[in-house]
This record gives C-alpha cells, structure tokens and sequence, in this order.
C-alpha cells in the first residue's frame, strides 16, 4: 500500500474517513467525477441518494481495479451533492456505508463534501472523484 490514513491528535476523529493521508508511492491515479450510473450509461437509484453514492464509490472502485489500484490506495475524495443540506447526511452515510461494505474498506480516505446546484445530467444527485497513489 501506498497510502496511510491518519488522525492527528488535536484534529476531530470521524468514524468514516481519516483527517490525513500520506502517500509513497511513485505513480498519480486521478479519476474523473464518477456518478450514479451503470456499465451501459443508465442512471441507478434515480431519486435515491444513497443508492446513487453507493454506486459512484462503487464506479471509482470499478476504475481503480482497471490500473491496479484499490480504495487502499485513494488519497484524497471529493464529493459534489446536489441541493446539499445537511439533513441529507444520513442517507449520504447510508450510501457510503453500503459501498464500503460492498468493497471491503473502511475507513475512507479523507474527502470533501461540497453542495452544488446541478450536475450534468438533472437525474444525477452526486458525483465523486478520486486521487490515488501507487507504486
């Protein structure tokens, strides 16, 4: 593994992801905004946003397997929700929770959560990308 999780004294400790990740391996992995849909292109849990950020993590998971990475090796998430309030975060966690049992990681890489007003497609409600390490 190319990636250690850390929670720095001083900093909250958050059940679901680590404050700090520090990488050393030799190779950058960026993966491109991945949202709620399946191999063919068609929206999943259309409505549903725990079904459509566990899918998004599980589309991340499905592009790291392609270069020989996995959620080990994820440095840094970022997350855009749609219409964020924070009323939302239980099925947002809810998602997360699915996706991470469903890929055997725990806990995440640190991220950002950031509300946006739209994405590209009306049907989307989250999108999320990735940063990664590997030797």
């Amino acid at each position: 593994m190319a990636i250690t999780l850390v929670n720095p004294a001083g900093l909250p400790k958050i059940d679901v992801y680590r404050q700090v990740s520090v990488g050393t391996g030799s190779k950058l992995v960026f993966i491109a905004g991945q949202v709620a849909f399946d191999a063919d292109g068609a929206t999943v849990g259309e409505g549903d946003l725990a079904a459509q950020v566990e899918q998004s993590y599980l589309n991340i998971g499905t592009a790291l397997a392609e270069v020989g990475a996995s959620f080990e090796d994820v440095a840094k998430l970022t997350v855009y929700v749609v219409d964020w309030t924070p009323e939302k975060m239980p099925l947002f966690l809810e998602g997360v929770a699915r996706a991470s049992t469903k890929l055997g990681v725990t806990p995440l890489a640190p991220g950002t959560l950031i509300g946006v007003a739209a994405l590209a497609s009306p049907d989307y409600l989250v999108e999320v990308e990735a940063a990664a390490i590997i030797n």
